[in-house]
């Protein structure tokens, strides 16, 4: 592994590179699935509450 990073000194910046992308895309899909969810179990909720009714005048 040291031989391989002598030759190619710019391969560790490359792999870090790699790993901060994958996080970052990871982080993205987490966070816009909670959104979907959330966003989904409120238009359930508004389904099932019935509508108020106006008073009669």
């Amino acid at each position: 592994m040291s031989d391989l990073l002598d030759e190619y000194p710019m391969l560790i910046f490359a792999l870090e590179s790699l790993l901060a992308l994958s996080l970052l895309i990871f982080i993205v899909v987490w966070t816009a699935s909670g959104k979907k969810k959330n966003a989904a179990r409120q238009k359930q909720d508004a389904k099932q509450v019935p509508p108020q009714q106006q008073p009669r005048r």
